[in-house]
């Protein structure tokens, strides 16, 4: 059986910064670089407001 969630590889919409981060985090996540809002907790998936670039195993 596979998990459900998975780590996302994310591109920022502003700077275009990459990062990995938890497609079920429970805090918002933001942009090492500017940042911006990568992703918001919902209490299940988050919800992600970058781009995906890859999901990873």
């Amino acid at each position: 059986m596979y998990p459900k969630s998975r780590f996302l590889r994310v591109q920022c919409n502003d700077c275009e910064n990459e990062q990995i981060i938890f497609g079920s985090g429970s805090t918002a996540v933001e942009c090492v670089v500017c940042g911006k809002k990568l992703a918001e907790p919902t209490g299940g998936k988050s919800i992600i407001r970058s781009k995906i670039l890859e999901v990873l195993q």
